[in-house]
Parts: structure tokens; C-alpha cells; sequence
């Protein structure tokens, strides 16, 4: 296993604002600084990412329901705790209690966290790598000793791609992905949107730049053609907050509603 280097405390890091975002305790002072930023030019932030948190779980157990038991977070961030909610392996275990989940992230503090978090459980793992390099994910030792690629996997690529502004890279890594999962596997994405408030998500957009990890905001059509030739399962590609709510969608501030669009797919079965 790859040793995680230092963790820089005086660089913001998009992983440890989010993880404020979602009321974590893995930040430190100049993430909060950046992220007061950000909710100056834009106060729903957290509301946008409880609503990613929230479709990332329904995502998770709709996978599960249909049997998928192993999960493969690229791009994972830190993993939820406490405040911040459910993490992954919890969201899974609901349904599937022996799943396996290995997270990958290029971040540092992300890899540092999850070790920490996972260190007593020997169905999941954190893999420090860059989720643009396929080949090297799937052939590290952690995701060949708890992923096997002969049976439906779950590809969780949320809140992610925002962060990887070359969009070929991009697609190209996730076409390899799937290539790599056997029928019957899923792709999870959700990413950033301008639908909300075009302005303001701009602003943000400048502020993270600032930050580990630059942004970029991409519209739906682009964003479906990262997803491949995968068929989407209902409700398709639409608002996070609109994919299989729990009950009645609850729309709250439309600007944090519209700020995140979602969708599923899954690979055809062979018949």
C-alpha cells in the first residue's frame, strides 16, 4: 500500500470543505476560511452537498437492492462520520452486510482519514491514487483483493468530476472503468451545475480554483456523455434532489436544488 504524504494544513483542500459542508470535524483553519468564502458567494453550499449526501445514498441502496455487493468510490473524499452522516460501507451494510468498498483519491488528508476510519474493517480499504489512471486502480492490491471485476460492481463517481477539468482524460478513464465491470455493474455520477444561479456558482467556481483542486462546471448533455453508452435507469439524468426521493421530493432553496444534477446507469445484462 502507497503511504499517504504529508498533509498541508495551510493549503485549502476541496475534500476538508466539503467535509465542513457537511458538518465534519477533518478541516482545518484555512479550509474554513476558504469555505466562508465561498458561502459569501454563495450561502447554499451546504445544502447542495447534503443533497449530493443524500442521492449518493439512495444511489447506494438501489445498487445494493439489486444485489450489487462491492463498491469502488473514485474520487471518494473523506468518509462521512459522525455529524456528517452515513459513510459508504454503512450505506451498503444496510442491505448488503458483507459489502466490500475500496475508495480511491488522489488527496492526502482523504487517503489519511479513510485509513484511520476503515482500520478495523477488513472489507474496506482507501487506495491513494489518481482515478484518471484506470489501469493503475484496478491493479492495485487493495481493489484486487476486495473488488472482483467477474461480478457486478458499483462505480460511485460523485461530486468528483467537477474537479477534473480535462474532460477527455476524464472520459477516458471512465470508459475503461466500464469496460472493466462485468454486466450488470453500475455508474454512479453526480456533478456541479449552473442551473441554479449561474452567477453565483461562477464565483464559487473562481474560489475553488484557489484550492488543490481547480472546478469546472459542465452542463447535462455533457455530463450524460461522460456516462457512456450505459442505459440510464429512471429517473435518468436529473436534479440530485429529484432521483428516487425518499417519499415526496423535498425542493427547499432552489438554488441549492438546482446546483447538482445525478443519474444511474447500469451495463446491459447478457442475454
Amino acid at each position: 500500500m502507497a503511504v499517504a504524504p504529508e498533509v498541508d494544513p495551510q493549503r485549502p483542500s476541496v475534500a476538508r470543505i466539503y467535509d465542513y459542508f457537511l458538518g465534519g470535524r477533518h478541516n482545518f483553519a484555512a479550509d474554513r476560511q476558504a469555505a466562508a468564502v465561498a458561502l459569501a458567494a454563495m450561502p447554499q453550499l451546504p445544502a447542495a452537498a447534503r443533497i449530493n449526501r443524500d442521492f449518493l445514498r439512495r444511489a447506494v441502496t438501489t445498487a445494493a437492492e439489486a444485489g450489487v455487493d462491492q463498491f469502488l468510490d473514485l474520487g471518494a473524499g473523506i468518509p462521512a462520520e459522525g455529524a456528517a452522516g452515513e459513510n459508504v460501507p454503512e450505506m451498503a451494510r444496510r442491505i448488503r452486510p458483507h459489502a466490500r468498498v475500496v475508495y480511491v483519491d488522489l488527496e492526502p488528508v482523504a487517503v489519511v482519514h479513510a485509513r484511520r476510519l476503515l482500520a478495523a474493517d477488513p472489507y474496506a480499504e482507501a487506495l491513494l491514487a489518481d482515478l484518471t489512471e484506470p489501469g493503475a486502480v484496478l491493479d492495485a492490491e487493495p481493489v484486487r483483493r476486495l473488488i472482483d471485476l467477474a461480478r457486478p460492481v458499483c462505480l460511485l463517481a460523485t461530486a468528483v468530476a467537477d474537479f477534473i477539468p480535462d474532460t477527455e482524460l476524464l472520459g477516458r478513464a471512465l470508459d475503461q472503468y466500464r469496460e472493466a465491470a462485468a454486466p450488470g455493474s453500475f455508474l454512479v455520477m453526480s456533478h456541479g451545475s449552473a442551473e441554479g444561479d449561474p452567477e453565483r456558482v461562477d464565483q464559487v467556481r473562481r474560489i475553488y480554483n484557489t484550492t488543490t483542486s481547480p472546478m469546472v462546471i459542465r452542463n447535462r448533455d455533457e455530463v450524460r456523455a461522460l456516462m457512456g453508452d450505459w442505459p440510464l435507469i429512471d429517473p435518468g439524468l436529473t436534479l440530485a434532489a429529484r432521483w428516487r426521493p425518499d417519499g415526496a421530493p423535498a425542493e427547499g432553496d432552489p438554488v441549492a436544488t438546482r446546483s447538482v444534477v445525478a443519474a444511474v446507469a447500469r451495463k446491459p445484462t447478457v442475454t
